[in-house]
């Protein structure tokens, strides 16, 4: 019988505890969906209330992605050193606070504060639960699992999308975030109480008392329990998090990390531009959410079907591939379009394909780099990467203020997805891209 708990958890049938986690994650990352896309949801009544400029807005809409960079190389290497479990509850509570004190802000600088403190528990939620979900599925869910938890983005934005539809009907701006913090606290009491320790990093770590707390991570999960962990060879006691930039996986490092950082940029254009583009184009900003939503649902649909082909077929090339048709789509989106339905059509087509592309690179870090790296390596990738997050709002805002059609737009910011396919063609899935199966 295997005295490794990374085994036991790879080679058996998924627990219930093992499937309620990854559930908690999948509702962790619909949180980050919701908080991230409140700001979409509010722009049109903070432009309206405080005579905010497209420049600005652009600006404010950008704050909580410069937080997310900064949390996610802070925090998401805090996961690799403290834990999974504590990480998860810290990056909440950056949330609930950011989400309230957002909802009484009364000027642009106030905001912005407080939407990169937001930002800070996003991006180390997401390196977090990348490893959680990673190491508590098994070797044959991992990466439909993975999948799903990266879907939870775009549910979270189409639940709260419809939410914030409704809200604004009758309510000024600031009730959106007032629902984000209530919705995010709720989570506390659920990861206190049924998500333990990744046993896959106490294995790794070996802590004081780790074996005890593996054992009842073990029985809560209905696995048997191990008399011993498995001995640290002299290499996994010098493992340290930055191994992501030595000769074995920099490579794998830098170009996932630039692909990453591309098709962010043309993923946030749709998600952080589309409600005022189409307040632009006459519509209220009620059947703007409802157009952000559509983007939305075609995402999780598309995040969804790729997780669920990749079980049979190349990961890699399904990201590539569905990089390579955002190009076109993102610029039939920047099109225009009279007709509401025909908008949000071409809304849901694009968000199926970008989204895919952004599940397909979360499925990538986390099957190539190993336990002792996993949240460092994501949230390096993400980091870096919502740099481009970060400025897509931004070039868009200034491209639009200087008086560039939103075609002319479309086609530019599109070709981040362009460059990010060509990074990954480049990208080896040879023997310095350490698999989960041989680790986790």
């Amino acid at each position: 019988m295997s005295q490794d708990p990374r085994a036991i958890l790879n080679d058996n049938p998924m627990s219930w505890l093992q499937i309620l986690t990854v559930a908690i994650t999948i509702g962790l990352n619909a949180l980050d969906g919701f908080d991230i896309q409140s700001i979409s949801f509010a722009s049109p009544g903070i432009a309206a209330d405080w005579g905010v400029q497209r420049g600005a807005l652009g600006i404010v809409l950008s704050m909580e992605l410069l937080g997310m960079g900064i949390g996610a190389f802070t925090l998401g290497g805090l996961a690799d050193k403290i834990g999974r479990r504590h990480t998860i509850l810290i990056c909440l509570i950056f949330m609930v606070v950011g989400m309230a004190m957002a909802s009484v802000s009364s000027s642009i600088m106030e905001l912005s504060i407080w939407r990169v403190i937001t930002g800070l528990g996003i991006g180390g939620m997401l390196a977090a639960t990348n490893a959680t979900v990673a190491e508590f599925a098994n070797k044959k869910s991992r990466t439909l699992c993975i999948s799903l938890m990266a879907i939870g983005y775009p549910i979270g934005a189409i639940v709260g999308g419809e939410i914030s539809a409704r809200l604004l009907v009758n309510n000024s701006w600031n009730i959106v975030f007032e629902f984000g913090a209530i919705i995010t606290a709720c989570f506390i009491p659920l990861v206190w109480f049924f998500v333990p320790e990744s046993p896959a990093f106490l294995t790794d770590k070996q802590p004081h008392g780790a074996l005890e707390k593996i054992n009842k991570a073990l029985e809560r999960m209905g696995h048997s329990v191990v008399q011993a962990l498995p001995a640290l060879t002299a290499e996994e006691k010098n493992h340290a998090i930055g191994d992501i930039f030595k000769p074995a996986l920099i490579r794998t490092t830098i170009l996932i990390t630039i692909a990453y950082f591309m098709h962010i940029a043309t993923f946030y254009f749709i998600l952080k531009w589309a409600p005022s583009i189409v307040v632009d184009m006459g519509f209220n900003p009620s059947s703007a959410a409802r157009v952000l939503v559509s983007a939305n649902l075609g995402g999780a649909i598309g995040g969804g079907i790729l997780g669920l082909i990749a079980i049979r077929y190349s990961l890699h090339w399904l990201t590539i591939g569905s990089m390579l048709l955002s190009f076109p789509l993102i610029i039939v989106f920047g099109s225009g379009y009279s007709e509401l339905g025909t908008l949000s059509l071409a809304a849901a087509i694009a968000g199926f394909f970008t989204n895919a592309g952004v599940v397909g690179l979360y499925a990538l870090v986390a099957t190539s780099f190993p336990t002792h790296v996993r949240a460092t390596a994501t949230g390096f990738a993400i980091g870096v990467g919502r740099g481009g997050a970060f400025l897509s709002p931004i070039i868009a805002g200034y491209m639009f203020q200087a008086g560039l059609g939103l075609q002319t737009v479309a086609v530019f910011m599109a070709c981040g997805s362009l460059i990010a396919a060509v990074s990954l063609m480049l990208l080896s899935r040879k023997k310095e891209s350490i698999t989960v199966a041989a680790e986790a």
